[in-house]
């Protein structure tokens, strides 16, 4: 609208600055042709034929009338004592002259006697009613510029919106697509280029939706799958402990068992994206059973494990088994690639609480967040791992993302379970 404005205001600028100046010299020429002609009138009675015999006598009139000899001198009237320039080209052509000097108009007819110049009349004039009679052009020239601006912008309001409101239908599809509406469709507006973008965000929509689905189903089944083979290996361990010479590691052994068929069912419970209830974390017995599990390892790495807490809060809205499976993926993931102590962080973050894992290895510089795309398993061994535990964060309402490059540090941001958030976390 700005623009279609801007481009008629500028046209009718472009358009009335000259016409208003060739209004002004018209107004002004007209008066001089009109001065003139009452002139060339007015030396009909004017007779400097016999000079000294009787007095020259000029007309009535209501401008300043003079009289000029040939020799450019004043020999009756009001004007300059010497001839000036409308004078002096009536004396040399024979013709009338006229000009405009300042605010007054000036016109010069020679006097003739049995057809030689015998003198010059001068005539002088304000030109008030030429600068009246332009200005009430300009003043409507004025306003006929700002209603034809009005009328642009006016056009350009309808036009904007019309061109406007198919644009924001699209956004608001594309927003339910973003949530993960994928039966969202982008209605028409009657515009080609905005249909055609409806058209390609609506086979946009319909692909993702398809590729959604199969990886869903492969997760699912997949996931479902694996839990026969890990009930029998259950058993088997079991079994072993029953005999009563079961050797140590084999507690160790049923605990990861039990781990990993939680995070099967975590997995599964995701895949199927299905309805749950909500759930509440306590990050603080959360980080205490990391702590626990991880410390181990780690120092026999010759590695420490510090767990801060920075904020009282610690109550999070998002699953307990959820969460754990993410945080122990961030650890395997310090543990394996990264170098030095590890630090995990609990703090609060507008509305939001916030767990940062950090060690001192080399980290990730260069990569962005490139470090979640599960092709990165071919290129530095990173596997999949992150990029199933930001799925995992996304699924909870939360977001995983790389706060620090190197040393790394990755921040996973849970809403807090005494609110409902509006707005994704940011990378505070």
């Amino acid at each position: 609208m700005l623009a279609i404005a801007g481009v008629a205001a500028a046209a009718v600028i472009l358009f009335a600055l000259p016409l208003a100046l060739v209004l002004k010299h018209s107004y002004r020429n007209e008066d001089l042709l009109r001065l003139q002609r009452d002139t060339i009138a007015a030396t009909r009675v004017v007779d400097i034929g016999t000079p000294g015999r009787d007095p020259l006598e000029l007309p009535v009139s209501r401008d300043r009338l003079a009289v000029y000899d040939t020799a450019g001198r004043r020999v009756a009237g009001h004007g300059p004592a010497r001839a000036d320039g409308p004078v002096r080209a009536a004396l040399g052509a024979g013709s009338p002259a006229d000009r405009a000097q300042g605010p007054r108009l000036v016109a010069a007819v020679p006097l003739l006697a049995r057809e030689r110049v015998t003198g010059v009349l001068r005539a002088e004039r304000s030109d008030a009613a030429a600068a009246r009679a332009t200005h009430s052009a300009w003043l409507a020239l004025i306003g006929l510029a700002a209603l034809l601006v009005a009328l642009a912008a006016i056009a350009a309001a309808l036009l904007g919106r019309r061109l406007a409101r198919p644009l924001e239908r699209l956004a608001a599809a594309a927003r339910r697509l973003g949530d993960g509406d994928f039966a969202a469709r982008a209605p028409r507006g009657g515009v080609r280029e905005a249909d055609q973008i409806a058209t390609a965000l609506d086979d946009t929509a319909s692909r993702l939706g398809a590729l959604i689905a199969r990886e869903r189903a492969f997760s699912a089944d997949a996931s479902h799958q694996l839990r026969t083979p890990l009930a029998a290996l259950r058993i088997e361990l079991e079994a072993i402990e029953l005999r009563g010479d079961a050797p140590p590691e084999l507690e160790r052994a049923i605990a990861q068992v039990d781990r990993l068929q939680a995070t099967i069912d975590t997995l599964l419970a995701v895949a199927r994206d299905e309805p749950r209830p909500v759930a509440e974390s306590d990050l603080a017995a959360l980080l205490d059973d990391l702590e626990n599990r991880w410390r181990g390892p780690l120092a026999s790495a010759g590695r420490p494990l510090r767990v801060l807490r920075r904020t009282g809060e610690r109550a999070a809205r998002a699953a307990p088994a959820v969460v754990a499976e993410i945080l122990d993926v961030l650890l395997d993931n310090a543990h394996r690639h990264g170098g030095g102590a590890v630090t995990v962080t609990l703090r609060a973050s507008d509305g939001w609480l916030a767990v940062d894992v950090g060690d001192q290895g080399p980290g990730f510089a260069g990569a962005g967040e490139q470090v979640f795309s599960r092709r990165r398993e071919s290129r530095d061994g990173h596997g999949i791992g992150l990029a199933l535990a930001q799925a995992l964060a996304h699924a909870e309402g939360g977001r995983l993302a790389l706060t620090e490059p190197s040393p790394p540090v990755v921040t996973l941001w849970l809403a807090r379970a005494d609110r409902d958030p509006e707005e994704s976390p940011g990378a505070a």
